[in-house]
């Protein structure tokens, strides 16, 4: 009997850890896959001051590299989106966690329910 109440607790707990991350997924934002880098060019036009002794290079450029199904892709990010990207960035790796540990409470949970079938 003891074994059942502690199962039950437990599995309660998991239950509630699976509402407070689809809550949290939720209110996650704009999300966006890959990573962000920060670029510095070098142009073709002589007598540039990138041509000059020190370089001063173009830039900065930003750019976003994903890939998403299998193919990868990039685009490039204007200055002033920087911030708004960096954020959705964040987003996408914080709904990946959350959907991982989703997974695994999930298949705790569901393992704790089929022992109780087998009782």
């Amino acid at each position: 009997m003891v074994y059942y109440k502690k199962m039950d607790r437990k599995a309660l707990a998991l239950q509630r850890e699976i509402e407070r991350i689809k809550k949290e997924l939720v209110g996650l934002g704009d999300l966006r896959p890959g990573s962000l880098s920060k670029q510095y060019n070098v142009c073709g036009k002589p007598g540039c001051r990138c041509k000059a002794s020190p370089p001063v290079k173009h830039g900065p450029y930003y750019q976003v590299s994903y890939t998403r199904r299998g193919r990868s892709g990039s685009m490039f990010v204007r200055g002033g989106q920087v911030t708004r990207v960096r954020q959705q960035l964040k987003n996408y790796s914080k709904l990946r966690k959350l959907v991982d540990r989703w997974i695994e409470a999930a298949a705790e949970l569901s393992n704790l329910r089929l022992g109780q079938e087998r009782g």
